[in-house]
């Protein structure tokens, strides 16, 4: 049978057309599957926990693939990680089972926002590539207000841009911070899963709440209006970085060995078992 590899991986995504593979444009997905075919020498499917688009980072985006290749993770890591570009690490290789699924099995991301609040430049501290440059002084009290009203689950049509269409736009966050240190201002968001700009949309709306054009309580109208427009600008995506994406590998090995033991019970006057619900898949770009 073949194995399921788990990849953890950071990259700056300065240079690349984001994670899914585009014909002749430089992407994460492209360059990390092209890695793996030449240490695994047949032809490979990388799917990501959700695809980060153009110019966003990720400090931990989670990746798997099917091989039959019998190399132990430890050497997959060096050979793998030693034909990627500078702008691409491997953190971790490990083997998981048969069933995991980076994107469909993902129960929290989290993205991480940052905002170089200041009169100085960002280069100065060489940060231009991986913050929003905002000139003007920032109300974090007042954003953090708002970020308290988009927590819990909520119909967020109005925090999405068009060009992705989804069954549903409702979506959960589990948590939505905001803070300072020093000149940078934070925006933590936690959630099930996000629609298409759905971060940096929210972003642009706190951003408007803190510089003073709006009152933290505007965002309720802005939810229950559904309509794009209502909302603020879309942030610029140098500023965001998926930091972390969390999944309960102890209950997908639990159901994959219930599922086993069950088909090993199986015979031709048996009923069939009735089937599990399966999880809904849901991509981010």
């Amino acid at each position: 049978m073949p194995r399921n590899i788990r990849l953890l991986l950071a990259y700056d995504g300065t240079d690349f057309h984001g994670w899914q593979t585009q014909p002749g444009l430089r992407t994460v997905q492209e360059t990390v599957e092209q890695a793996i075919r030449r240490v695994a020498r047949h032809q490979v499917m990388l799917v990501g926990s959700g695809r980060t688009d153009a110019g966003v980072h990720a400090h931990g985006q989670v990746a798997n693939f099917h091989t039959s290749h019998t190399m132990p993770c430890e050497r997959l890591h060096h050979a793998i990680g030693g034909r990627l570009p500078k702008d691409i690490s491997i953190i971790q290789v490990s083997e998981v089972p048969p069933a995991f699924w980076a994107s469909r099995d993902a129960v929290s991301k989290l993205y991480r926002y940052t905002i170089y609040a200041s009169h100085h430049r960002p280069v100065e501290t060489l940060q231009h590539r991986y913050a929003y440059h905002f000139w003007h002084p920032l109300d974090v009290g007042k954003m953090r207000v708002a970020a308290e009203l988009l927590t819990g689950e909520h119909d967020f049509a109005a925090f999405a841009t068009r060009g992705s269409p989804r069954q549903s736009t409702v979506r959960r966050i589990f948590h939505l911070d905001v803070y300072r240190h020093g000149e940078h201002v934070y925006v933590d968001v936690e959630g099930n899963g996000f629609l298409y700009n759905q971060v940096r949309n929210i972003v642009g709306t706190l951003v408007e709440v803190g510089r003073g054009h709006w009152p933290p309580e505007q965002v309720v109208d802005i939810l229950a209006s559904g309509d794009r427009s209502q909302a603020g600008p879309t942030a610029p995506a140098r500023g965001l970085c998926l930091q972390w994406v969390r999944y309960d590998l102890p209950a997908l090995e639990s159901r994959e060995a219930q599922h086993e033991g069950v088909e090993e019970n199986l015979d031709e006057s048996a009923p069939l078992p009735n089937a599990n619900p399966t999880h809904p898949v849901d991509s981010e770009p």
